[in-house]
C-alpha cells in the first residue's frame, strides 16, 4: 500500500466521498491538512473571514442540493469554538456538515497548551459525533465513519479534531480500494402504511403536515403525488416550504405562531386528522400543543425513533425515512384509487382553497418610510418562480414567510431551530458556491446583516454574486416585541445619530450604520431605497452590477419602525383562532379542475 501522511489520507477519503468544495481559515495547527489539500488539488477552498462564517457557508452548501455535504476547516482553540454555532444550527435542522479542526500535539493535551481546548467535549451536544483522533492509523476510518454517520438515519454534523502530530504521521493507505460505507435508512413496513391510510380514510377533514425531512430525503415529488392521489391538502412547515408549490391547489398554507398564513392557521384548526411526515412538531409550527392537538388524530412519520412522542404522543408512529415512506404511501394509494377505495376530498379541499383565496393580509400600503408588507409585495412582483430565498430569523424572516411565495424545494433555505443572527450572508455564499447559476435573494434585517457583514468580502474575492435585501428599521423590532411582556424597552436602541450620514436633518442619520458605505468598503455594491417605486429599478440595477462585477449586491430598504408585521386587527397566532369550515359551493369544483 502507498505511504502518506494521515492528513493526505484524510483528503483522499474526502475526495472519494464526493467532496469538491471546502470553506475555512488555515492556521498553525491545521496547516498539515491544508498542505495536503494543496498537494492533492481536487478540493476547492473558499477563505472565510470568520470561522463561524465558514461553518454557515458549509450549511448553505449542504442545503442547496440533495447529496451535498459542506466541509468547514479551522485551526485549534477558538476556531473550533467559533464553529459551535454552525454545528448547533446544522444539528438542529438535520443538516450534514463536516467540521475539521486542528489540535495541539497529543503530548500537550490537557496541559493548558496554547489553544489546546477540548473541542471534542465542547461540541458533543451539538454534533452527531465528535472525536479527537489519537492514533494516525485511525484517520481514514474516522473520516469514513463520519460520512457514514452523516448520511445514515437522521442526518447531522460531525466534528473531527486532528492533533498536529497525528496529521503529520506517516501511515499506509490505499486510495484505489477505498469505498464509502452504505448509508442506513429505516423503512416503514407495508402494514404500517396501510394502517396510517386506514386512519386517514376514516377522517373527514385530513391534512398532511410536510416537514424538512421531505426536503432532506429529496421526496417532494412523491409528496405532491400522494397529495393529488388522495386529495388531501398539505401544510408545509417552514423547513419544508417549497416541497409543494405555493400555487398548487392543495398547498393549504403554513400554520403556527409567526411564520404562518392566516388561511393555514384556520385550516389546521378546522381539520380532524393530521399525517405528519418528516417533521418535528416544533413550537413555531404548533404554538400551544393543547390547542394544536385538540379534536384531531395524529400519525407521525419520522426517521429518528426518539422523535416519535417527543413533543406529544401521536395516535400512531412510524419510524422511516420520508422518501421510503412516501414511496409506499404512493404505491398503496394508487392501488386503492384503482379499486375505488379512496374517499373523495373535494368538499374539504374546496374549503381549504376558499380560505387560501380569501384570508390574505394587507400588503398594498403606500406610506414612506415603507411598511414591510409592501416590500414583500414588491419582491413577489419582481422575482420569478425560480428565485431561491435565504433567511435566518427576526421580523424580516417572519414577514418573508408570511408574504413571499416559494414554488420549488430548496428554494427557501432557512435555519429553523437555532436561528443564529449573522447566518444569512455566509449561508447565501455557500449556496452560491454550490450552484453558480441559481437566482439567489437573501433577506435580512439590519441586525442580522451586521453580525457577519465581513463575509461579503468573501463574495467579492471569490466572485459569488447574489442579491441581498436588507429591510432596515434600525429598531431591533422582534427583541422589542419580546420585551413588551416585561413592560420595558431596554438596550434595543440600535439606531444612532451617525455624523457621517446626511447633515440636512434627514431621519437617515438616526438609522445608525451606513450599510451602503460598509458594503462598498468590502468590495461589493449597494443601493438604498425609500419607496416602493424605487425597488424594481434597484433590482434591475443590482442584476446589472452582478453581471458586470460578479459580486454580491445589497439593496437596503429603509422601513418605518414597527414591530407588528401583520398590521390592523388580523389574528396571526394559531392559539387565537376558532375553527372554520365553511366554503362556497364552487370551491370543490375549483380544486378538482385545477388538479385535472
Amino acid at each position: 500500500m502507498a505511504k502518506m501522511t494521515a492528513a493526505q489520507a484524510a483528503v483522499w477519503v474526502m475526495e472519494k466521498e464526493g467532496i469538491t468544495q471546502a470553506f475555512g481559515i488555515p492556521g498553525a495547527a491545521i496547516n498539515p491538512l491544508y498542505s495536503a489539500l494543496r498537494k492533492q488539488g481536487t478540493i476547492s477552498h473558499i477563505l472565510a473571514r470568520h470561522v463561524e462564517g465558514a461553518s454557515h457557508m458549509a450549511e448553505g452548501y449542504t442545503r442547496a442540493a440533495a447529496g451535498n455535504i459542506g466541509v468547514c476547516i479551522g485551526t485549534s482553540g477558538p476556531a473550533g469554538t467559533d464553529m459551535i454555532t454552525g454545528l448547533y444550527s446544522a444539528q438542529a435542522d438535520s443538516i450534514p456538515i463536516l467540521c475539521i479542526t486542528g489540535q495541539a500535539p497529543r503530548a500537550r493535551l490537557y496541559k493548558e497548551d496554547f489553544q489546546a481546548v477540548d473541542i471534542e467535549s465542547i461540541s458533543k451536544p451539538v454534533t452527531k459525533w465528535s472525536v479527537t483522533v489519537r492514533e494516525p492509523a485511525q484517520v481514514p476510518g474516522t473520516f469514513q465513519q463520519a460520512f457514514h454517520l452523516m448520511r445514515s438515519g437522521r442526518p447531522g454534523p460531525v466534528l473531527i479534531d486532528l492533533p498536529f502530530d497525528v496529521q503529520m504521521a506517516e501511515i499506509e493507505f490505499d486510495p484505489d480500494t477505498y469505498a464509502p460505507l452504505p448509508a442506513y435508512k429505516p423503512t416503514a413496513t407495508r402494514a404500517q402504511i396501510e394502517k396510517a391510510l386506514d386512519m386517514l380514510q376514516a377522517s373527514e377533514r385530513p391534512l398532511i403536515v410536510a416537514g424538512g425531512g421531505i426536503i432532506n430525503a429529496d421526496a417532494s415529488d412523491l409528496l405532491v403525488e400522494f397529495a393529488e392521489l388522495t386529495g388531501v391538502p398539505v401544510i408545509p412547515t417552514l423547513m419544508a416550504w417549497g416541497a409543494i408549490p405555493d400555487n398548487h391547489p392543495l398547498m393549504a398554507g403554513m400554520c403556527g405562531l409567526q411564520t404562518s398564513h392566516r388561511y393555514g392557521n384556520a385550516t389546521m384548526l378546522a381539520s380532524d386528522f393530521v399525517l405528519g411526515i418528516g417533521n418535528r412538531w416544533a413550537n413555531r409550527h404548533t404554538g400551544s400543543v393543547e390547542v394544536y392537538t385538540k379534536g384531531r388524530k395524529f400519525v407521525h412519520v419520522d426517521i429518528e425513533p426518539t422523535q416519535i412522542g417527543r413533543v406529544f404522543a401521536p395516535d400512531f408512529g412510524i419510524v422511516s425515512d420520508a422518501k421510503l415512506a412516501l414511496q409506499l404511501f404512493v404505491e398503496i394509494a394508487r392501488e386503492r384509487k384503482a379499486a375505488a377505495q379512496l374517499k373523495s376530498r373535494d368538499e374539504w379541499s374546496g374549503q381549504c382553497l376558499h380560505r387560501k383565496r380569501t384570508m390574505h393580509r394587507k400588503t398594498n400600503f403606500d406610506s414612506v418610510p415603507m411598511k414591510p408588507q409592501r416590500v414583500y409585495q414588491c419582491m413577489n412582483r419582481a422575482f420569478d418562480e425560480d428565485t431561491t430565498y435565504i433567511s435566518t430569523i427576526g421580523l424580516s424572516q417572519i414577514a418573508g414567510a408570511q408574504f413571499l411565495h416559494v414554488y420549488k424545494p430548496r428554494h427557501w433555505i432557512n435555519c429553523g431551530q437555532a436561528g443564529p443572527l449573522g447566518w444569512t450572508v455566509p449561508a447565501a455564499l455557500g449556496v452560491r458556491a454550490a450552484d453558480p447559476t441559481r437566482k439567489i435573494v437573501a433577506l435580512s434585517g439590519d441586525y442580522d446583516f451586521q453580525f457577519m457583514i465581513e463575509e461579503l468580502a468573501v463574495g467579492a474575492q471569490f466572485k459569488l454574486p447574489y442579491i441581498h435585501v436588507v429591510v432596515n428599521n434600525s429598531y431591533l423590532g422582534l427583541i422589542r416585541q419580546s420585551q413588551r411582556g416585561f413592560e420595558m424597552d431596554y438596550c434595543v436602541q440600535l439606531g444612532f445619530d451617525n455624523i457621517n450620514m446626511p447633515q440636512d436633518g434627514s431621519p437617515e442619520r438616526a438609522y445608525g450604520v451606513d450599510h451602503v458605505k460598509v458594503v462598498e468598503g468590502l468590495g461589493c455594491k449597494a443601493i438604498r431605497v425609500h419607496s416602493q417605486e424605487e425597488i424594481r429599478p434597484a433590482i434591475v440595477q443590482a442584476e446589472a452590477w452582478m453581471k458586470e462585477f460578479q459580486v454580491p449586491v445589497v439593496i437596503e430598504v429603509i422601513l418605518e419602525r414597527v414591530t407588528n408585521i401583520a398590521m390592523g386587527t388580523e389574528i396571526d397566532n394559531i392559539n387565537e383562532w376558532e375553527p372554520l369550515a365553511e366554503s362556497p359551493e364552487d370551491a370543490p369544483t375549483a380544486v378538482a379542475s385545477m388538479l385535472d
